[in-house]
C-alpha cells in the first residue's frame, strides 16, 4: 500500500510541475503582451482600433455646367444598377421571397423597361442559375439608370430584383450644344472624368474629391457617443457659360427641322451678342445625346475646328475696308458681268451681269466684279484689303475658350488671289472668326473676342472663383465706317435688288450678308473643275445682326449641301433657321418690334421702282413685247400667235431688269434655243408647258435634248445640261490660269 501511495504522490508531484511551468509561461506570455502590446508582431491597440473604428465615404459631386441663367446643361444625378438575386438562400429566415423564382416571368415583365429582348435577359438569367451564381447584373441597359425608370421596375413587385445606387453625369436637354459642352464619362478606374468639349478641358475645375467619416462603436456594433473624425468632400466648381438655354433650344430646333427637311450634309449655327463677344448658343450637325452616344458620333466642333470658302459673307469685310480706305462712292457706276485679271475672267454669278450699275447695287446683288474692281482698281492691288482682312482677325485663331479651335488660312499671293479673297472663294475662315470680325460692325468698330466661360463658382459657398470680362481685341474700323457698312447690309435684305429678301423678319429690321460658297472636289484630279457642282452642291450661308439699329443678336448660319427640289435656292433651308431663331430670340430678350406692317409695306413699295409683273393675258404680243423692253425686261415669246394666253413669271411676281419674261401665245409651239438660260429660266418654260425636266450639271445650260424649233408638246421630257461658267474656259494647271467664279448669290 505504501508502494501506491509514493506512486501517486509521484504522478501529482509530476502534473503539479507540468501545470505549474505552463501558468508560468502564460504569466509571461500576458506580461509580454502586456509590455510590448504584440501578438504575433500585430500591435494590439491597432488591431483594437480596426476592429472598433469603421469609416464611410462622403461622396462629392462633380462640379455642374450650366447657362447664364443658372439652368443645368451637365449635372451629376442619382443612378441604379439592376441587379438579379439568384440564390435561394438570400430568401432564408425571410417572411418574403427575396431571390428570382420565375426567370421566364422575370425576363418577360423587365426586358422592355431596359432596352433588352425578352430571349437574351432570359439567357442571361439562365446561365446565371446554371452556373449557380448569386446574382447577375442585367446588362448595359440596367445600368444607370434612372429614378424614375428605377420606380417602374420597382412597381412590378418582381421577387430578387434590387438596385444598387450610383451617380452618373447627366445631360438634361439631350442634344444640346453637345460639340460644346462634351460629355464625361466613368474610366477604368470607375471614376468619372471629362472626355470631350468643356467637360475635358475644365476637368481641373470640374472633378470632385470625395471625403471620409470616421467613428467608434462597440462589440455589439453600436455607434458610440466618440468624436467622430470628419474629412469633408470637396465638391467641383460650378461652371456658368455665355450660353443661354432659351436661344440654345431655338436654334437645335430649328437646325433639327432643317436637318429633318432637307438632309445636309453639315449645318452650323452661332448666336452671339456683338457688343461683349458673348457666346448665346452654337450648335452643329449632325451631332449626338452625350446620355447615349453612338459609336459612329461626329465628335468635332464644326463651329470653330472646321475651315471652309466663306464664299460672299467675305465682301462685308472687303466692302468695310473699301470704305475706311475713302475708295467707296455708292453712287459711282461700273460694268457688271465680268473682270479680267491677267489669263483669269471673273465672272458674277449672274453670267451676263446687270448692265453699268452703281457699287451700291452691285453689293446687293453680290457683284463679285464689283468686288474684283474695289480690290485691284480702287486699292490698286495691293496689300491694304489683306492688312484689313489680318486686323479683322482673320489670319489667326479667335483664342475663344473652347477646345479644338483651329484658324483659316488667307491666300494673298498672286493677283487672281487677292480678287478671289475679295469675295470669299480660296481663302479659308472658321465660322467663329467671321463672328468676331463682324462684331466689328455691329459695335461700331469696335472688335470684341468671342467667349463661352461667364464665371466659375465654388458649389458651396457661391464664391467667384473666376469671373469673364468681355475683351476688345482691336479697332480694324472707325464708327462711322461701321456705322455705313451696317446701312448697306440693311439694304441688302430690304432692297428689291437685294440677295438677302428671304431673311426679312417682320417688324424688324436685318442686316446682312449672303453667302454661296463652291466645295473642293476631292476627286479634282479627274475632273474639269476643281470645286463640286450640281444643284445644291454649296455652302449656303448668311451673316446677320438685329436689330439693325441697335444690334443685340449676331447670327451666322451655314448649311452644306442641302437636298434640293429644282424650284428651291439654298437660302431656304439657311433662312428657315435664321428667321426662325432670331425672331423668338428677340421676342424673348423683350426687343419689340420698330416697324409696323403699314410702314414696312409703305418702304418696300418705295423701293420697288415698277418692277411688279402686271397680267398680260390676252394682250397682243407686240404690245406686250414694247411694254417689257421699256420696262427693261427680256421678252421670249414662244407659239406664233398674235395674243398672249400666259406668262412666266406670273402677275404680281417681282422681276429684276435684264431678266426673262416667257409669253406662250395662241399659235403653234417650238423650242426655242436654252444655251446659256439659267435653271430659273428652264422652270418658267417647264411651267407653261408641264415639261418633266432633267437635270445634268448645274449653271447654265449648254445642251438640250429637245432641238431648237422643234415642236414643243405638254408633258414632253426636256434633259439640259447645264455647266458653270467657269467649265467652258480650257482647264489649267495653275489656279491664276482658271476662270473664277462663285456659282450663286
Amino acid at each position: 500500500m505504501k508502494t501506491k501511495s509514493n506512486n501517486i504522490n509521484k504522478g501529482a508531484a509530476i502534473f503539479s510541475v507540468i501545470f505549474g511551468s505552463l501558468f508560468f509561461l502564460i504569466a509571461l506570455r500576458f506580461l509580454y503582451i502586456q509590455i510590448t502590446g504584440t501578438v504575433d508582431g500585430h500591435e494590439l491597440p491597432v488591431m483594437a482600433e480596426e476592429k472598433y473604428t469603421q469609416s464611410t465615404i462622403l461622396e462629392a459631386d462633380r462640379g455642374s455646367i450650366l447657362d447664364r441663367n443658372g439652368i443645368a446643361i451637365a449635372q451629376d444625378t442619382p443612378a441604379y444598377t439592376v441587379v438579379a438575386i439568384l440564390d435561394e438562400r438570400h430568401s432564408k429566415d425571410s417572411k418574403v421571397i427575396r431571390h428570382v423564382t420565375d426567370v421566364k416571368e422575370t425576363a418577360e415583365q423587365l426586358a422592355p423597361l431596359i432596352n433588352m429582348t425578352e430571349e437574351s435577359l432570359l439567357s442571361l438569367l439562365e446561365r446565371g442559375v446554371e452556373r449557380d451564381s448569386y446574382q447577375v447584373e442585367l446588362g448595359p441597359g440596367g445600368r444607370g439608370i434612372s429614378y424614375q425608370l428605377m420606380q417602374k421596375i420597382q412597381a412590378l413587385e418582381l421577387p430578387g430584383i434590387i438596385f444598387e445606387k450610383e451617380k452618373k453625369r447627366y445631360y438634361p436637354n439631350g442634344n444640346f450644344a453637345t460639340h460644346v459642352i462634351g460629355f464625361a464619362k466613368k474610366n477604368d478606374q470607375d471614376v468619372v472624368v471629362g472626355k470631350q468639349g468643356l467637360e475635358r478641358t475644365l476637368e481641373d475645375y470640374l472633378k470632385e474629391e470625395d471625403g471620409m467619416r470616421v467613428y467608434k462603436r462597440d462589440r455589439n456594433g453600436i455607434t458610440l457617443p466618440t468624436k467622430d473624425d470628419v474629412v469633408p468632400p470637396k465638391n467641383g466648381y460650378n461652371v456658368y457659360l455665355t450660353i443661354d438655354q432659351k436661344i440654345q433650344t431655338f436654334l437645335d430646333d430649328s437646325m433639327n427641322r432643317v436637318m429633318k427637311e432637307y438632309e445636309p450634309e453639315n449645318i452650323i449655327g452661332i448666336v452671339a451678342d456683338p457688343k461683349t463677344g458673348a457666346v448665346l448658343a452654337m450648335s452643329s450637325r449632325p451631332s449626338y445625346d452625350p446620355n447615349d452616344i453612338p459609336a459612329n458620333a461626329y465628335m468635332l466642333n464644326d463651329a470653330i475646328a472646321s475651315r471652309f470658302e466663306p464664299g460672299s459673307t467675305m465682301k462685308m469685310f472687303t466692302l468695310a475696308a473699301a470704305i475706311e480706305e475713302g475708295v467707296f462712292d455708292p453712287n459711282e457706276k461700273y460694268k457688271s458681268g465680268s473682270f479680267t485679271v491677267g489669263p483669269s475672267t471673273i465672272r458674277d454669278h449672274f453670267r451676263g451681269g446687270w448692265g453699268t450699275i452703281s457699287y451700291l447695287e452691285g453689293f446687293q446683288r453680290s457683284s463679285n466684279v464689283a468686288m474684283a474692281n474695289l480690290v485691284m482698281n480702287k486699292m490698286n492691288g495691293d496689300d491694304r484689303l489683306l492688312n484689313y482682312l489680318t486686323s479683322f482677325g482673320f489670319s489667326e485663331p479667335t483664342g475663344i475658350d473652347l477646345p479644338g479651335e483651329v484658324s483659316g488660312q488667307i491666300l494673298y499671293n498672286y493677283p487672281i488671289e487677292k480678287v478671289t479673297t475679295s469675295f470669299g472663294q480660296g481663302t479659308t475662315v472658321t465660322p467663329i472668326q467671321q463672328i468676331q470680325a463682324a462684331t466689328a460692325i455691329a459695335n461700331g468698330g469696335k472688335m470684341m473676342q468671342p467667349y463661352i466661360i461667364d464665371k466659375i463658382v465654388e458649389s458651396t459657398t457661391n464664391k467667384v472663383i473666376e469671373d469673364r470680362e468681355p475683351i476688345e481685341v482691336g479697332t480694324p474700323i472707325s464708327e462711322q465706317t461701321a456705322n455705313q457698312v451696317l446701312d448697306i447690309l440693311e439694304t441688302v435684305v430690304s432692297s428689291e435688288n437685294g440677295t438677302g429678301k428671304p431673311y426679312r423678319i417682320e417688324g424688324y429690321q436685318i442686316a446682312g450678308k449672303t453667302g454661296t460658297a463652291q466645295i473642293p472636289d476631292p476627286n479634282a484630279e479627274n475632273t474639269k473643275s476643281k470645286y463640286l457642282t450640281g444643284h445644291g452642291n454649296n455652302v449656303f450661308s448668311f451673316l446677320g445682326m438685329a436689330p439693325k439699329e441697335d444690334p443685340k443678336l449676331l447670327v451666322y448660319i451655314a448649311v452644306s449641301k442641302p437636298k434640293l427640289t429644282i424650284h428651291e435656292s439654298g437660302s431656304q433651308p439657311v433662312s428657315a433657321i435664321f428667321n426662325s431663331v432670331v425672331k423668338n430670340s428677340l421676342q424673348y430678350l423683350k426687343i419689340q418690334p420698330t416697324l409696323d406692317e403699314k410702314a414696312e409695306k409703305s418702304k418696300s413699295d418705295d423701293q420697288k421702282v415698277g418692277l411688279e409683273l402686271p397680267s398680260y393675258q390676252h394682250k397682243d404680243v407686240k404690245s406686250v413685247v414694247d411694254d417689257l423692253t421699256n420696262k427693261q425686261l427680256q421678252a421670249v415669246v414662244i407659239g406664233d400667235g398674235a395674243n398672249i394666253l400666259s406668262q412666266a413669271p406670273y402677275a404680281t411676281s417681282e422681276v429684276i431688269p435684264g431678266e426673262k419674261i416667257l409669253l406662250k401665245t395662241d399659235g403653234a409651239y417650238t423650242m426655242p434655243d436654252l444655251t446659256g438660260w439659267s435653271l430659273r429660266d428652264v422652270m418658267k418654260l417647264s411651267s407653261l408647258f408641264n415639261l418633266k425636266v432633267n437635270l445634268l450639271g448645274s449653271g447654265y445650260v449648254i445642251n438640250q435634248n429637245i432641238p431648237v424649233n422643234a415642236e414643243i408638246k405638254e408633258g414632253d421630257q426636256l434633259i439640259i445640261e447645264l455647266t458653270p461658267p467657269n467649265a467652258q474656259q480650257k482647264p489649267s494647271s495653275t489656279q491664276s490660269e482658271e476662270e473664277t467664279d462663285e456659282p450663286q448669290d
